[in-house]
């Protein structure tokens, strides 16, 4: 009863919870590096540090890890970092902040300090041939795409573009077990993008299952425990905000799932069948608040959601939740 007589956002308000209506959408958020005509080549990720720092991948030797600060300003390169960032996450522990990072090209996992020292590096070969399923110049090797950091330091990687497994390591980076793969009761079609999800006791994976279209979770030591949603657009990318996934869906859509997996926010919905999907799309068809090809998706600290697209010139887009 009390449902009833509550307008539909006071009460999402209440809940939590934030309508698609009330994410904004922020016009021209950041800005370039001087004498940067474009941000670069991106098949990469998105993540913000706890000073809300956004750190952006791209293709580009130069200029592969870029900084931008809270209000879009742009602030440095990260030095050393690689141009094949496909999955990175920040993740804060007891020694500070520390970039960790899935490389798609050399198949390398990196830990390294948020001005780019390298801390850890865990070679391709730490993974058996078992699990391997691509082949480069007759020998097997991974595509990884994406990678998180459990509470207790272990890192969880998956190869989104080969194998379909996901691959353990504890915090020294020693191999401890894969699990997934193209099978069932997995039967992965493109585990493109992972997180931890920390809304569970105990924590669990959440993956972003492409080409099946659905989003699964996954218990840390490897269980399928189900399907959270289905029908998505693609979904390419996750990131855990409160109690909230945030789903960047690669035909077009951001869409919020409660802990049900419920709906409860979509934004930047595009409806030009010739826009979305594809890393082509030019910039004069861009429009504030409507994506293209979501490929990486991260939150601060108080829920604004930031969307990495895939697109060959580069592209952030900012919805600041109210």
């Amino acid at each position: 009863m009390i449902q009833k007589l509550l307008p539909s956002l006071v009460l999402a308000a209440l809940l939590g919870q934030a309508p698609a209506a009330d994410y904004q959408a922020v016009p021209n958020w950041y800005r370039l590096a001087p004498g940067r005509p474009q941000m670069g080549n991106m098949h990469g990720d998105i993540a913000v540090s706890s000073k809300g720092e956004v750190y952006v991948s791209v293709m580009d030797p130069k200029a592969a890890l870029q900084v931008y600060a809270p209000d879009g300003t742009f602030l440095r390169v990260v030095l050393n970092a690689p141009p094949d960032f496909h999955g990175f996450v920040i993740h804060k522990e007891s020694g500070g902040e520390f970039i960790y990072g899935a490389r798609l090209g050399t198949g390398q996992i990196l830990k390294l300090t948020l001005d780019g020292s390298e801390v850890l590096n865990i070679p391709p070969t730490a993974v058996p041939d078992e699990y391997k399923s691509a082949v480069k110049d007759g020998k097997t090797v991974v595509r990884f795409t994406s990678m998180d950091v459990a509470p207790n330091g272990d890192l969880f990687v998956t190869d989104g573009y080969s194998s379909d497994y996901v691959h353990r390591f504890d915090k020294a980076g020693k191999y401890l077990k894969s699990f997934g793969g193209k099978k069932e009761p997995f039967g992965f079609k493109t585990l493109h993008k992972i997180a931890i999800d920390p809304r569970f006791d105990p924590p669990r994976i959440i993956g972003c299952d492409r080409a099946n279209l659905r989003v699964v979770h996954l218990s840390l030591d490897g269980e399928f425990l189900g399907v959270i949603a289905k029908d998505l657009l693609l979904p390419a990318a996750v990131a855990i905000h409160g109690d909230h996934a945030v789903i960047g869906e690669i035909k077009g859509r951001v869409t919020i799932l409660d802990k049900a997996g419920a709906i409860v926010a979509q934004m930047g919905a595009n409806t030009a069948a010739d826009e979305v999907g594809t890393n082509k799309t030019e910039p004069d068809k861009w429009r504030t608040g409507v994506v293209t090809a979501p490929h990486g998706v991260a939150c601060n600290e108080r829920g604004d959601v930031f969307v990495s697209e895939y697109n060959i010139y580069g592209r952030i887009h900012r919805f600041n939740r109210p």
